[in-house]
């Protein structure tokens, strides 16, 4: 299980994880987030992505699960990505698991909390404007760690 240092699972959500695992049904997953001081625009933002990321099966990357072996098989999370690793490990990891007849699935029943620091410290637009040049580069942009400026400019 990989959880951000900023993020808070409960004894609930890690109740529901561990039946996951207990099952025997799943290779791996993620889980909905909520933040823990939401401002304005992320109270909109954090359930449009939390539908997103059910419905493609997307893991946010404050909280990832899977059976080790596996992770060692697929070899990890992707070095050559900055930003998303977890969107493209989710994506290797749902192929996988669907060849084994086992699911990936996001775990909806309690939140993560997780931390709302990059909503206080970058605007909507900064947010936007990281978004848009991700889709308009399709992804590319996020194997150059000087685009990923939500992440490595070092403000804090």
């Amino acid at each position: 299980m990989f959880v951000d240092a900023d993020s808070y699972p409960s004894r609930e959500l890690l109740a529901d994880l561990a039946s996951v695992v207990a099952s025997g049904r799943c290779l791996g997953g993620g889980a909905v987030v909520k933040m823990d001081r939401a401002v304005g625009w992320t109270k909109l933002f954090t359930p449009v992505w939390n539908a997103i990321s059910r419905m493609r099966r997307w893991a946010a990357g404050s909280f990832v699960f899977c059976e080790a072996s596996v992770f060692r098989e697929l070899g990890g999370f992707s070095q050559e990505l900055y930003a998303a690793e977890e969107i493209e490990f989710s994506q290797r990891l749902k192929k996988l698991a669907s060849s084994r007849n086992k699911k990936f699935i996001i775990l909806h029943r309690h939140f993560l909390v997780t931390s709302a620091r990059k909503a206080h410290l970058y605007s909507l637009r900064e947010h936007l404007d990281m978004l848009l040049q991700t889709l308009r580069h399709r992804g590319q942009n996020l194997k150059e760690r000087a685009t990923c400026t939500l992440w490595y400019d070092g403000r804090r």
